[in-house]
């Protein structure tokens, strides 16, 4: 009974019951007097080491408890703990991003203290590394490095490969370039710029580089050398330094498209050794440049605008050594571009110019050039060549642009190469057929200067080759403007233009057959236009077929005039009485004979 006897109490808290009272309500607190003795022996047993009691599950400071107590210390253990967790991860995560940060910042002139402390924490000292300067090489010209070349060496070195590879020309001749790699394997690229050279230099200032800095006697050892070498392997040789040089053309592009500026291209082998061996070449043997025309011409690597530079170069390094040769390759592999729609720009039309008019200021190019017009039985500019430079020279007056006064100046030079040879020749005659065919068509065009030109020309065909009438046969009907015109010149300028056939019965029996055509193409009907030139043409032949038999039966009364005067002069010289002769009788005789 005593441990569960209950007593009501007033509630004291360290002030009397009177003050309470009013507070309590009438409330007493209920407790267990033998519980309480023991909790106050244990409390008092416990207060020299916490001033705090867990009396059931609750937590009391001093006679004050605190049901929430435990909650609020667990919670704050846990936060207390978050928070040195993250405090140490923190500090952790900081140290971290120092020691990876610091050889990044840290420039050359800053303290190494961070140095030490790192090296204290590892245990070990760490050595400063001391950041070495770049050691810059010299830069190396191409005439600095030509300067050094020895000839005598070279010498030596070519007689030395000739007898290592004696039957292997190619190789001989990769050695031979070899040899120059070496001697400008210092030379960068930024010390031969060759590609921006070609681009913004005239052919002039281009056409010598960089053979200029080689020595005459280098030079001389050099080419006699490839002079005992065979055209085969010298085409070939040519067509592997171009592809060298295409090579380099096309990574120094895709250097120039990316986004690396200044970048110096590095070569395997020096670029200048490669135009210096292939420039020699072409110079001691232009003729290979030829034979390599029809792999040029037809493979589509070695064609396009920023090629064209490089293939100007190479004819200027044959006509150093054949002017005839350089104006071939002008005309049939440099010259057609201008007919190109996609090829031909004022800048690929500026090179073509400029690489003719180069040739032509040559001392003594027209003399070389028209007496050597026809090589090995191919013309230097062929009758194709021949259309497109007339044409180019007389556009239309809406086609003319600042380079059509250039090709007016060189065209009377490239004219009279076009036209030259021997007459009679296999050569003309077939010549003279090829330039009719397109003469007519010119001559038909609503061009006046192109027309004038083109009739001129026609009729020079004509005094060439006398089968040249009988094509004008085949070909009259297909092109009745142009006929006519010609026909009309004839009539006009008859006078001078007869002196130059070498016989009249061709263009008679050629007009005959056109009268008969006219006659029947009239009988038929047909356009009104049409019409009217075939009673042109009909006009113009019958004048001129009027004064040709003229001119044929003046012939006959000189003829007959001729045999009469010497059939009486041999018999007065026969006649016993040649006295009886008289002047005057004679006078008679040849007053009497028909007029011519």
């Amino acid at each position: 009974m005593d441990e569960r006897a209950v007593t009501l109490e007033p509630q004291v808290n360290g002030e009397d019951e009177a003050t309470n009272a009013p507070s309590n309500h009438g409330w007493q607190k209920v407790t267990y007097a033998k519980r309480n003795r023991k909790q106050q022996s244990k409390n008092s047993d416990s207060a020299v080491n916490s001033d705090t009691a867990r009396v059931n599950g609750t937590l009391a400071t001093g006679d004050k408890p605190n049901v929430f107590r435990s909650l609020e210390q667990q919670s704050e253990d846990r936060r207390r703990r978050v928070l040195e967790a993250q405090k140490v991860a923190a500090a952790a995560a900081a140290d971290d991003h120092q020691i990876r940060s610091k050889p990044k910042h840290r420039s050359d002139d800053e303290d190494d203290d961070s140095d030490g402390v790192v090296a204290a924490e590892n245990g070990q000292d760490q050595e400063k590394k001391v950041k070495k300067p770049k050691v810059k090489k010299p830069k190396v010209t191409v005439a600095e490095a030509a300067s050094k070349i020895d000839a005598a060496d070279l010498e030596t070195f070519l007689v030395d490969v000739s007898a290592s590879y004696e039957s292997k020309e190619d190789i001989q001749l990769m050695r031979f370039a070899d040899y120059f790699g070496r001697v400008f394997s210092a030379v960068s690229s930024a010390q031969f710029p060759w590609v921006k050279m070609f681009r913004e230099s005239t052919v002039a200032k281009i056409a010598d580089v960089p053979l200029c800095h080689i020595s005459d006697v280098v030079y001389k050892t050099s080419v006699d050398w490839i002079n005992r070498r065979s055209s085969e392997a010298l085409g070939s040789f040519v067509l592997w330094s171009l592809d060298c040089i295409h090579s380099d053309l096309a990574s120094q592009q895709a250097v120039t498209k990316g986004s690396k500026k200044g970048v110096q291209h590095a070569s395997s082998k020096s670029q200048a050794a490669i135009f210096v061996a292939l420039a020699m070449v072409l110079r001691r043997k232009p003729d290979v440049l030829i034979n390599v025309l029809p792999t040029l011409r037809e493979n589509s690597k070695y064609q396009g605008q920023d090629k064209l530079p490089v293939i100007v170069w190479m004819v200027a390094q044959a006509c150093q050594g054949d002017l005839a040769v350089g104006l071939y390759l002008w005309a049939h592999n440099i010259l057609p571009i201008v007919n190109g729609k996609s090829s031909c720009n004022p800048q690929s039309r500026d090179l073509v110019l400029q690489l003719v008019e180069r040739i032509l200021s040559a001392p003594k190019a027209r003399t070389i050039l028209v007496n050597g017009a026809i090589r090995k039985g191919e013309r230097l500019v062929p009758p194709s060549a021949f259309e497109t430079l007339m044409r180019a020279t007389f556009p239309t007056s809406s086609a003319r642009v600042k380079a059509t006064e250039r090709f007016e100046a060189v065209y009377p030079t490239l004219k009279e190469v076009a036209l030259a040879g021997p007459a009679g020749s296999k050569a003309m005659k077939q010549a003279s057929q090829q330039i009719l065919a397109f003469t007519i068509k010119a001559v038909g065009e609503s061009i006046p200067e192109l027309s004038n030109e083109a009739s001129s020309i026609f009729i020079w065909c004509l005094t060439q080759n006398p089968d040249c009438y009988k094509q004008w046969d085949k070909l009259y009907l297909d092109n009745l403007e142009g006929s006519v015109k010609i026909l009309r010149k004839l009539n006009e300028q008859w006078k001078e233009l007869s002196v130059k056939q070498s016989s009249l019965d061709p263009l008679r029996e050629t007009l005959k057959s056109f009268t008969d055509e006219n006659e029947k193409e009239l009988a038929g009907g047909g356009d009104a236009a049409h019409q009217a030139l075939l009673k042109d043409a009909d006009k113009y032949c019958k004048g001129i077929l009027g004064r040709v038999s003229r001119g044929h039966g003046c012939m006959k009364s000189l003829t007959f005039v001729v045999i009469a005067a010497i059939a009486v002069g041999a018999a007065a010289l026969m006649s016993p009485n040649r006295e009886s002769w008289d002047l005057k009788k004679l006078s008679v005789l040849f007053s009497s004979s028909p007029s011519f």
